[in-house]
Formats: structure tokens, sequence, C-alpha cells
């Protein structure tokens, strides 16, 4: 009896322990033995620090891959690259086509709690457009009525076309009706910033912290100079909840094969375009022989650029016999490896198709060398040997510093140029280039919007704050300027065209190749959206 009343006791002990671990089974279903949507972070690598984390002073594809997870315009793209409504829900355009008017969606806030407002988008836009604050990419608000006479201290601020109605009814006003308004409008130059925040502390966007305050799916919670960025997912968006990823952890480690070995030890979810570094030149043929690889086209162009204020490479004729005697379909076969299209053009072939032939022949060597005697006559020498050494600059890459050496090869052995080659880290190369402390470097350039202006504005002003060759052209701007205003797109392109072979001809900037990207992920991250203009986008990224 006593034995029975034992084993009676321990059933019902056994019985309770299995309510007890019963009830602390989770409850939503997750099966917390894996990574999954809720717990796995999403590891990147950035390459390098971004040079500014504040949308009106950036103007590299670094910091836009950090500040388009944590901003958000009036417009984005969706999944498709299609430009969808963004921080704004719905919009209006005037018959003439010149005045848009946004409505700005209700629930859209800032990472701190404050309401979005339509003077958010007008004080970041007025920013942009004040010269003190050396914005690089003001140019880009010129579609908007009085903005280029507004920055160059012709027009108020009270006839600029940007005009908040009330706290969520932004009216913008533009100088002519432009087909590519709305993309624009998804580009970071046109992100909003907080009015109260940013007036409050003009250094908000240095660091992270209390003071950085965004409006995208993701928000800035750490930032670890020149080592790492940490984000996590914004509750105060305003579609948090179509947000799946709790958090992104953005390292910056600039070397190619290290960034590759990082992913095969399951360190970073990514390597590739269109985050740096880029794949080591020399994985790319198992990449692609294991399926791993994916290529997707762009509109960019990879130049190298010349200091056109910098003797000897002001003058024409030397800058296109450095143009006309390089090798692009061996450094493309040789070196890229990943579809690259040789450019003998400046605006990429998805824009003008024609552009696959371009304005002359790769690797013409008598060209170059007839180019050559001219310049050496113009600058009143007798040999190549006269001419001084010449230093090529380009950034931390492995791609790069490749490229160089065979261009450097090139030039010495065909045209008999003494070329060194300096290398530098992204922040310190491109302060270097836009104070036009260089003589030749490497750039590339990724579209904003898909238009040909886009390639060509850049070198409209030699004070703009992208244009590396100090070059400009009167009737040039004068091209540039009667396109803004034409309204039949093949007059309009015919304009574009003009003006591109005025560049071609004077050669300030020497086309590579146009650009594709490349990469690999891991094979459980989906949802990740990469434009047609290299745009990097996570709002619905997620681990399957």
């Amino acid at each position: 009896m006593k034995n029975k009343q034992i084993i009676l006791v321990a059933v019902i002990a056994i019985i309770a322990i299995g309510f007890y671990m019963l009830s602390q089974e989770p409850e939503t279903g997750i099966d917390t033995s894996n990574d999954n949507v809720e717990t796995r972070v999403l590891n990147l690598n950035l390459g390098s620090e971004p040079p500014s984390l504040h949308p009106g002073l950036a103007s590299d594809t670094t910091s836009g891959s950090v500040l388009r997870q944590i901003f958000e315009g009036l417009a984005t793209l969706d999944s498709n690259s299609n430009i969808i409504l963004g921080s704004a829900e719905s919009y209006t355009i005037s018959d003439d086509g010149l005045v848009y008017t946004f409505r700005i969606r209700d629930n859209a806030s800032w990472s701190n709690g404050d309401t979005l407002r339509a003077q958010d988008f007008e004080y970041a836009w007025k920013w942009v457009l004040t010269p003190q604050n050396n914005a690089n990419y003001s140019y880009q608000l010129y579609p908007i009525k009085n903005a280029q006479a507004f920055f160059e201290g012709n027009a108020t601020e009270d006839e600029l076309g940007i005009r908040s109605i009330d706290d969520k009814t932004l009216e913008i006003t533009l100088e002519a009706p432009i087909s590519y308004f709305m993309e624009l409008l998804s580009f970071y130059t046109y992100f909003p910033i907080n009015a109260n925040v940013t007036s409050a502390n003009p250094s908000w966007a240095a660091d992270s912290g209390p003071n950085y305050v965004s409006n995208g799916p993701f928000q800035l919670v750490s930032w670890s100079h020149n080592n790492k960025i940490e984000l996590e997912k914004n509750e105060n968006y305003w579609n948090a909840d179509q947000v799946n990823l709790n958090q992104i952890s953005m390292l910056m480690v600039n070397d190619e094969n290290t960034n590759l070995q990082m992913f095969r030890t399951n360190e970073i979810d990514w390597a590739g375009s269109p985050l740096n570094p880029t794949l080591p030149s020399e994985a790319i043929p198992s990449l692609k022989e294991s399926n791993e690889l994916i290529t997707h086209t762009i509109a960019g162009t990879y130049w190298v650029i010349f200091n056109t204020e910098k003797p000897p490479f002001d003058n024409e004729n030397l800058r296109k016999a450095l143009a006309y005697s390089m090798n692009r379909n061996t450094i493309i076969e040789n070196i890229l490896q990943a579809g690259q299209i040789p450019a003998m053009a400046n605006v990429p072939p998805t824009i003008f198709p024609e552009n696959t032939q371009g304005y002359f022949s790769d690797n013409n060597l008598d060209e170059a060398k007839r180019y050559l005697a001219l310049a050496l006559e113009e600058l009143g020498l007798e040999s190549v040997d006269q001419l001084p050494t010449i230093e090529y600059a380009f950034n931390t890459n492995e791609s790069h510093r490749k490229i160089a050496q065979a261009l450097q090869d090139i030039w010495r052995s065909q045209l008999g140029l003494n070329v060194t080659l300096e290398n530098f880290e992204w922040k310190v190369y491109i302060d270097r280039v836009r104070s036009g402390d260089h003589v030749i470097g490497r750039m590339g350039w990724i579209g904003d919007f898909n238009d040909a202006i886009n390639f060509l504005e850049l070198y409209e002003d030699k004070e703009g704050g992208n244009n590396f060759a100090k070059w400009e052209n009167q009737e040039f701007q004068d091209l540039l300027e009667s396109s803004r205003t034409e309204v039949d797109a093949d007059r309009r392109k015919e304009i574009l065209k003009q003006a591109e072979m005025i560049m071609m001809e004077e050669m300030p900037v020497a086309p590579l190749y146009f650009y594709t990207y490349s990469w690999i992920k891991s094979p459980d991250l989906q949802g990740v959206i990469v434009g047609p203009l290299g745009q990097f986008i996570l709002r619905e990224a997620y681990f399957q």
C-alpha cells in the first residue's frame, strides 16, 4: 500500500512538471532554437567610414547606403524598383506640370516621436540651398523654381518654389516640367530633417545619440567611427509593422579578400556591390561557376578625372592622349570580369543605348600618340621626357589598385610617361579631389536619377561640389540650360548629346567602363531592394 502511494505521488509530480513545462513554451510559435526574423541581426560591411550622415551633406554611395535605411523622402522604391510614395500619402500635379502638392502621412513621425511635418521638408531643402552650409548636392534642387537663383543670391526665400501650406501639406513649384521629378524626391538630398532638432543642435548629424533623429524604417543607435554602425528598427516609422528586421550591424573593413572571407565565415550576410568593398576580381569566375554571383546592370560610369586647372592637364590634347590609349577591354576581361562595358562616352547606355559604341575607339594608340605629339608642341616641349611625373590617385580598394597599375603600365609603355600611384582611404581621398589636391584620379558616378543630365551637370560649374575636374565650358552650360526647359523629348535628347560631344572633345574626364553591380548574399536573406541606380534599401528585407 505504501509503495502504491509513492508511485501515485510520483505520477502526480511528473504530470505537474509536464504542465509547468508546457506553460513555459513560447506562445508566439517562434522556433527559438534557430535564427529567425525576430532575433537575427543583419550583418553588412560598408568598407569605410561614411563621410557624412547628414542627408544635405552626403554625396557618396557609402553615406547613401546608410541614409536610405534611416530616412525616407516623399517618394521611395518598391520591390520592383518602381517609384512609390514614401512619407507622402498622396499628391496632385497641376495641368501645366509645374506645381506638385503633397499630403504628408498623418501617422508619419520622427524617431523621437515628433510628428513629421511639411515644414521639415521645407527646412531641409532650404538648408541645402544655403551656400554657407556647403552642400555639394545643392544643384539637385535646381529644378525647383528660383532654387538656383536663391543659391546664387539672386532670389529671396519667399520667391523659392517651396511652401508649407500647413503641417501636412507641401507645395512645390518647378522651373519647368520634368519627367524625373518623382525620382529626385526619392534621393537622399531631398530627405527631410527635423527642423526643431537641427535648429537647436547644428552638429546633430556628427554622431549617434539623442540628437540624431530620423524618419526612416530604422534609426541610428551607435556609431563607432571607422569601426561599426548599428541600426535598430524605428518603432515610430509610419509602416513599422511591415519592417521585419530588428537590428542591422554595419562594419567598416576595407579589404576585398577579408570581406569575402567574412562572408564565408558567416560574419556578414552580403558581399559586393552596392556596398564596398567590391568582390575580388580573381574570385568572380568561381562565383559565377557556383551560381552564387548575382549581377545587375546599373546606370553608372567609372572615370579617370583630370584636374584641368593643374599643368600639364590644362592641355586638352594631353588629356585625350591618355584617354585614347586606355585598353578598356583588357582591364574588364583580366581585372573586373563581371560584364562591365567599355566606356568611350560619359552617359551610360542604359540611358543612351548608342553609347555602347561611344565617340572613339578603345585602345586607339595611333590617335593617342598623335594627340601626345600635339600636346608636346603646344607645351613647348621637345620630348615626353620633359613632362613632369604624373601622380595618379585612387582610394583604397583592390580593384582600383589593379586598374591604376594597368593604366600606369599602358601610359609608360605606350606613351613613355612617368606615372606614380598614390593610395588614400576614402574619406581622405574624397576631400583631396574635392579640394583639387590631385593631378589625375579615379572616380565613379552612379546616377541619382535615370536621366542623361545627371551625368553631365556634374561638370556644368567648375565650383560645383562634384566637379572634380574643375572644368567648365560656356557652350556646354548653355546647352544644359536649354535642355531644362525643352519639353520635346527627342529635341531634349539631341541637346544633351551635343553637350556630351563637347565633353568628349575636351576630355576633362576619361570614361573607362560602364558599371554592373555584382554581389553574393546569404541564401536565406530575402527582400533586399537594389534599384536601377544602385539604391540599397532594407525596408522589406527579412531572413527566410
